[in-house]
């Protein structure tokens, strides 16, 4: 397929593919035309590759909540990859809670995969390795599968997120983080913006041939894992993760360029957002054609989509809240809805824990604010919606 241009410059192709169900013939049809209108799947992939599949598995969770990557979307790129002739597959994650192999089972993605003889494992091992071209990261511990594979597919979720507002395409890549790893991360790049400079590293080391988000049933609100699923009724797919995620920024009505994986993505050369640098083609009803922006937000959108569109302030107030502790965003938990369950505790990156539960565990975990990185991985970890953010 030959690139398009606008004034010389090359432009990222998004195809956003119309599925308004999870059955899976309708998932299947889908996808596979929106991967005919990237080339196909012989373009992404070599029959002799190893290839890995790299779903959203954050935790265990019921299906209907809309936290992971639905299994039908898992089945239908399996699919795919077996009829261009991949032979060696194989999926898998690194939860922040549990395994992954648990949280696929609570929804049947492993039976599904199983039927296209796709093993389904929890990333295991850490490799460290040098990235001398990082920008914010100039080393990784990934787990072994992911070193292992020739040929990355990110199959992710279109949610929310309390640190990046946004997760999508190049936030699922964390995953590929071994375990502990994780955690730590979050320590070492607290903001908002080192962090997804961390992750626009990540993703131009770990250099994904296919990204694919499952909007057919998305998250809004007090995402990544106790929002609200809500209908979007798309499947996004890219070789260019921010262009991407640029689409599912403009479907629900948010700025791009306040992602922070948008703005430092497109300022380290992993990808763009602009409009007009983006092309963008609706797969529907069995055809193929260029759709403006507006168009497809006003046909596939959804702009009272509850995300945080909160203006920015300059990196004087920011400078100034985090050193006074003042005009931050922070998490905090619902009394009603905590279980005392210690999972957010346990989440805690921060060496002697932000919160902890200050009267054995009568009462909900109490924050030390001075402590809090605000990485609000308290927050996503709670399975019970118990911990906000304000």
């Amino acid at each position: 397929m030959e690139e398009q241009t606008v004034e010389g410059r090359e432009r990222s192709r998004v195809v956003l593919a119309y599925c308004d169900s999870y059955e899976e013939e309708a998932v299947y049809q889908a996808l596979k035309a929106g991967v005919e209108a990237l080339g196909g799947m012989a373009a992404f992939v070599r029959p002799e590759e190893k290839a890995l599949l790299k779903p959203n598995l954050v935790r265990r969770a019921k299906l209907s909540r809309a936290v992971v990557t639905h299994p039908a979307v898992m089945g239908a790129a399996a699919r795919l990859l077996r009829e261009a002739g991949v032979r060696k597959i194989t999926a898998g994650d690194s939860c922040g809670v549990g395994q992954a192999t648990a949280a696929a089972a609570a929804v049947g993605m492993d039976a599904v995969l199983e039927r296209y003889q796709v093993p389904l494992v929890d990333f295991t091992g850490a490799g460290e390795v040098s990235y001398e071209k990082g920008v914010q990261a100039k080393r990784f511990f990934l787990s072994r599968e992911v070193l292992e594979a020739d040929a990355i597919i990110n199959v992710c979720k279109m949610k929310t997120h309390a640190l990046e507002r946004v997760t999508g395409a190049v936030k699922n890549m964390y995953g590929c983080v071994h375990g502990l790893h994780k955690a730590k991360g979050h320590t070492l790049y607290p903001s908002a913006d080192s962090f997804a400079r961390m992750l626009t590293d990540l993703n131009r080391f770990l250099a994904p041939r296919l990204y694919i988000m499952d909007g057919i049933v998305a998250m809004e609100g007090n995402g990544p894992t106790s929002g609200d699923p809500v209908p979007m009724n798309v499947l996004l797919l890219s070789r260019d993760p921010v262009a991407l995620d640029g689409v599912f920024c403009r479907l629900i009505n948010l700025k791009p360029e306040l992602v922070p994986t948008n703005y430092h993505g497109e300022k380290l050369g992993l990808g763009v957002w602009q409009e007009e640098r983006v092309e963008l083609v609706l797969a529907a009803d069995g055809e193929t054609a260029e759709i403006s922006m507006g168009e497809a937000a006003r046909r596939f959108g959804k702009a009272d989509f509850v995300v945080d569109r909160s203006r920015v302030r300059s990196d004087f107030w920011v400078k100034m809240g985090r050193f006074f502790n003042v005009f931050q965003k922070k998490p905090y938990v619902d009394g009603e809805k905590c279980v005392k369950c210690g999972v957010c505790v346990e989440s805690c990156p921060v060496e002697g824990k932000a919160l902890a539960f200050k009267n054995g565990r009568k009462e909900p975990p109490v924050y030390d604010y001075k402590k809090c990185l605000r990485c609000f991985c308290c927050q996503e970890m709670c399975p019970h919606k118990a911990i906000k953010v304000r």
